[in-house]
C-alpha cells in the first residue's frame, strides 16, 4: 500500500497537529505521522474521504493543498516556522536548508514565494521571528539576550533593532507595556 501525503495550509503548531489528527481519527484514516503543514497516511484516500476532509479542515481553518507551487509555499512557512520556534537555524543558511529540504534552487524558492505571498521570504521569516519574541517577552523568562539567542539573532542589541523596526517598540518596552499578542501564526 502506498502512503499519501496532505500538505494542509495553517496547521501551525502543536495544536493544530493535534486537531488534524481528531479529524483524522473521525473519518477512520489511518495515518503515519502529522507534522507542521503535513499529514502522512497510510494509504490514498478515496473521492469521497478526500471531499470530507476538506470541508472538516476548512471548518477549523485549514486547506487541503492541490496545486503544485501552494505545497511548496506551504513547506517553506512549515520549515520556517520549525526553525524559528525549534531554534535549529544556527549555523546554516535559510536558503540552504529550504533548498536541500525542499530540492529546489533557492533563486525558484524565493521568486515562487514572492509570487504567491507578495513578499518575501526573508520578510516572512523576519515576521515568524518577531512575533517568537513577542510571546517570549510575555512570558518574561528569559532576558533580551538569551531571547535574541533563542530567536537566532546575533545580538540584543541585533534583536531591539529588528523588533522595534517591526513594531515601533523596543523588547523592553514591549514588555514593560506587557501588549499583548494580535496576530496568530496563520495568519502571517
Amino acid at each position: 500500500m502506498k502512503n499519501e501525503s496532505l500538505q494542509i495550509k495553517n496547521v501551525v503548531c502543536n495544536r493544530c497537529i493535534a486537531t488534524v489528527k481528531e479529524i483524522l481519527q473521525r473519518h477512520n484514516i489511518p495515518f503515519v505521522r502529522i507534522s507542521l503543514g503535513e499529514a502522512v497516511l497510510n494509504r490514498e484516500l478515496k473521492d469521497l474521504e478526500l471531499h470530507n476532509l476538506q470541508r472538516d479542515f476548512r471548518a477549523v481553518g485549514f486547506e487541503i493543498l492541490q496545486e503544485k507551487n501552494e505545497r511548496i509555499i506551504n513547506n517553506i512557512k512549515s520549515i520556517i516556522i520549525s526553525q524559528v520556534y525549534e531554534n535549529e537555524l544556527r549555523d546554516e543558511k535559510l536558503s540552504r536548508v529550504l533548498s536541500d529540504r525542499l530540492h529546489y534552487d533557492y533563486s525558484h524558492l524565493t521568486n515562487l514565494f514572492t509570487k504567491y505571498e507578495g513578499r518575501s521570504i526573508s520578510s516572512f521569516q523576519n515576521s515568524i521571528r518577531v512575533q517568537r519574541v513577542k510571546e517570549l517577552l510575555e512570558y518574561d523568562e528569559l532576558n533580551i539576550s538569551e531571547i535574541a539567542d533563542q530567536t537566532g539573532y546575533s545580538s540584543a542589541a541585533y534583536l531591539s533593532s529588528s523588533f522595534r523596526k517591526s513594531t515601533g517598540l523596543s523588547p523592553s518596552e514591549y514588555r514593560l507595556k506587557r501588549v499583548k499578542r494580535q496576530n496568530t501564526l496563520d495568519s502571517l
